[in-house]
């Protein structure tokens, strides 16, 4: 079952380099929150059909759960408007390996103190070796395409 999982998260990774790499495209010709309004639009569409027709009952409404939980559906709406914006600045690569620089640093720090309820995951060396790896994968994406560029 984790096998699954993790491949579904990288299946759902893959489809965010192609969502920022469309919406790049998108947002240079209609604007920026015209392209993240039709993301969320279209989302909400698909994402209400499908609570009508596959959610089960869960013993808490949106409107019972504590209100700080709801903040979570506002972490959506800068990520889509960054990508769209530094897609076309950065690039598709260096973008989305930036935001998951940002993911795993902050994902860290969620699991070692056990943020938002979550239970505690604490640093080890090789958590540490994988963000300076990835920090230095990002540093040579980066550096390949300011040298194409020349």
């Amino acid at each position: 079952m984790t096998f699954i999982m993790i491949m579904l998260a990288v299946i759902g990774g893959a489809t965010l380099s192609i969502q920022a790499a469309i919406n790049g495209q998108l947002g240079s010709k209609v604007g920026v929150f015209r392209c993240a309004f039709l993301t969320f639009s279209l989302g909400a569409l698909v994402t209400g059909l499908l609570i009508f027709y596959f959610e089960p009952a869960h013993s808490l409404t949106l409107l019972e759960v504590p209100k700080w939980q709801l903040l979570g559906a506002m972490c959506g709406v800068p990520y889509i408007v960054i990508m769209v914006f530094a897609v076309q600045k950065i690039g598709t690569a260096v973008a989305t390996v930036a935001v998951i620089f940002g993911q795993l640093l902050m994902s860290m720090l969620i699991d070692n103190f056990g943020w938002f309820g979550n239970d505690a995951i604490v640093f080890s060396p090789s958590r540490i070796a994988a963000v300076i790896c990835l920090g230095i994968a990002l540093y040579y994406i980066h550096a390949s395409n300011q040298n194409s560029l020349e």
